[in-house]
């Protein structure tokens, strides 16, 4: 996997945001625990990613893009919770939900490459 890749541009990309959302919450909502679960896996996803980029071995790889999608699917989750306690409102997740759904749908889907290979 070369380093300037979808997938590692995406989750940066996505762990900026889930920073300021962080940031955001803890500051504006005074939510310091359902805010910090969302920090730490949010950001996870793309430093898996990175971690799968210098894999030792294949089977490395595909182990580290497994905890990327596992992080991702927990992402997913503590957004929908924030937004339905409303710390969130519908506009902020959505977009949110909708950029981590497109990270689990390229993390899938390079799985599934790997899978059939």
């Amino acid at each position: 996997m070369k380093n300037d890749n979808v997938v590692q541009i995406k989750s940066y990309a996505f762990a900026v945001r889930i920073v300021k959302v962080y940031q955001f919450l803890s500051n504006e909502k005074k939510e310091f625990v359902l805010s910090k679960q969302l920090l730490r896996c949010g950001t996870s996803i793309g430093a898996n990613i990175e971690e799968a980029i210098g894999g030792q071995s294949e089977k490395d790889f595909f182990a580290k893009l497994t905890l990327s999608y596992k992080e991702a699917r927990e992402t997913h989750y503590w957004i929908r919770l924030l937004k339905d306690t409303d710390y969130l409102t519908k506009e902020q997740s959505e977009s949110l939900l909708s950029d981590v759904t497109e990270l689990l749908k390229i993390i899938g889907s390079i799985q599934k490459t790997l899978r059939n290979s």
